[in-house]
């Protein structure tokens, strides 16, 4: 067992701002390894932010986030909410917010979350999806089995929280949504979002988002 040291302590505190308690146990755990106590933290925190999400919390506070093109043909509008004023206010929470207002640019969702599709919408997406498969040579049967990795696939395309995030595809937006949320220490919530560009049918592009 390594001895761990006041001098680690404040190194792992300086590079993940985690309370001297916390640093001390992650230390420990990780057998006085920086790298695995950062991890450990990391975990920790995820699960904390996960039950943040999950306890039902009110977020009137938040800010609306706008991105411009540099042409000015598109443009994006995504409303975050958190429970404070204090966080909302803080630079990290609107870079975040900002940063969906880029992705979305790119990205293109359809929708917050998949609960929101419609469910008409989303009986369409599934006989859609299995009319192509029969049509690329599967049997009826086959295509039966293979709709919900289909319908996954197109979850990642039209799901913003499911989206891969443009500026790290090895996360999605949910997971940079939990790691906001054990850094700020508060729920935040994506409420809606809408994108426009000159030339594109807007009805399906942000609408659903919007709900």
């Amino acid at each position: 067992m390594a001895d761990i040291t006041a001098s680690m302590i404040k190194d792992l505190r300086e590079k993940t701002g985690a309370g001297p308690l916390d640093c001390k146990k992650a230390l420990t755990e990780s057998n006085g390894d920086i790298e695995g106590a950062i991890a450990f933290l990391r975990e920790k925190g995820l699960a904390r932010a996960s039950k943040k999400l999950s306890a039902g919390r009110s977020m009137p506070e938040g800010i609306v986030a706008v991105y411009h093109h540099f042409d000015k043909r598109m443009a994006v509008i995504v409303e975050v909410g958190c429970e404070t004023d204090f966080v909302a206010k803080n630079d990290k929470f609107q870079e975040f917010a900002r940063d969906l207002a880029l992705h979305i640019s790119s990205a293109k969702p359809k929708f917050v979350a998949r609960e929101e599709i419609p469910a008409d919408a989303l009986q369409a997406q599934k006989d859609a999806e299995l009319k192509r498969m029969v049509a690329e040579g599967k049997s009826e049967d086959e295509a039966n089995g293979s709709l919900d990795e289909a319908m996954n696939e197109f979850y990642k395309q039209a799901v913003l929280m499911e989206q891969a995030y443009i500026k790290d595809e090895d996360k999605t937006i949910e997971q940079l949504l939990k790691e906001k949320v054990s850094e700020l220490g508060e729920s935040i919530k994506v409420a809606r979002f809408a994108r426009f560009a000159i030339g594109e049918n807007l009805g399906s592009e942000g609408d659903e988002g919007e709900e």
